[in-house]
């Protein structure tokens, strides 16, 4: 069944994605309400009609990107049958990668950080509703995968953790620092994957580990 948009829906996105433009391009305080007017093509009580002032606007455009974590969130549990658990972490590990390490992501993340003192609820809510999120389904999955003996872990959140950090470490640090390092081929991609899933399972499941 086709979902017909409606004018006001279309109005709110195009003044949510000229927001991010913006934001991201210019940073939060270098953009103007006028500016996301103007790029979205509607007036300015427009804007204000949909959202009441800019931290609003700007919470709103954070808290979406979290959906983009839902599809991960759904898989995990389906992904992780413990059939081979060495390729089912790899193709798991490497949805994580491409998934958290998209340039708009990157640069979003920078943004959050660079206003979660101003904005604590933001950051905390985009914490609490992506990466909470993922730990979240990932401890469900590291328990029952204990309960069944194909891992071992005394704490499943905190492996949960250990998990989501040798996969995201080197790559995410060096590309909070560095825009270059954000654009990875998928080789390297892989070879990384594959390194940290090998150090997870000699720490998690040593009889599964080379």
């Amino acid at each position: 069944m086709t979902v017909v948009e409606t004018r006001g829906a279309r109005k709110r996105r195009a003044i949510t994605e000229a927001a991010s433009r913006l934001f991201l391009s210019k940073g939060y305080d270098s953009t103007t309400m006028e500016d996301i007017a103007t790029l979205a093509e509607v007036s300015k009580p427009t804007v204000y009609n949909h959202f009441a002032d800019k931290e609003q606007l700007f919470g709103a455009i954070v808290s979406a990107t979290t959906e983009q974590i839902d599809e991960l969130v759904r898989t995990i549990a389906p992904q992780l049958a413990g059939r081979d658990l060495e390729r089912e972490l790899g193709e798991l590990g490497y949805r994580f990668v491409k998934a958290l390490m998209h340039p708009q992501l990157i640069r979003l993340r920078r943004l959050v950080i660079a206003n979660a003192e101003r904005f604590p609820d933001v950051a905390r809510a985009w914490y609490e509703q992506g990466f909470d999120r993922v730990l979240a389904a990932l401890t469900v999955c590291f328990e029952r995968l204990t309960a069944d003996g194909r891992l071992q872990t005394p704490d499943a959140l905190l492996a949960a953790h250990h998990f989501v950090g040798m996969l995201l470490w080197i790559p995410l640090n060096q590309a909070m620092f560095n825009a270059r390092r954000s654009v990875r081929t998928d080789e390297h991609v892989k070879q990384h994957v594959a390194s940290a899933i090998r150090a997870f399972l000699h720490g998690y499941a040593p009889h599964l580990a080379r």
